[in-house]
């Protein structure tokens, strides 16, 4: 985990969000405050679970088709 980094008011995209290392970076995004932005190309169940983590913390999460 990142420690002293704070990312309130920032926002940030993330491609492919949904899955893999994509997920894990918005996951730990979120977990620093971060409104993230995160797409996904076919799998919206994903994105959206990812999205709920996020929210569930300090961070907010829109989620994009691309």
């Amino acid at each position: 985990m990142v420690s002293g980094i704070d990312l309130k008011n920032r926002h940030i995209f993330v491609t492919g969000g949904s899955r893999g290392i994509g997920a894990a970076t918005a996951k730990m995004l979120g977990t620093l405050g971060a409104k993230v932005s995160l797409t996904y190309k076919s799998n919206q169940a994903a994105a959206d679970s990812v999205a709920e983590e996020i929210e569930s913390g300090v961070g907010h999460a829109t989620v994009l088709q691309v």
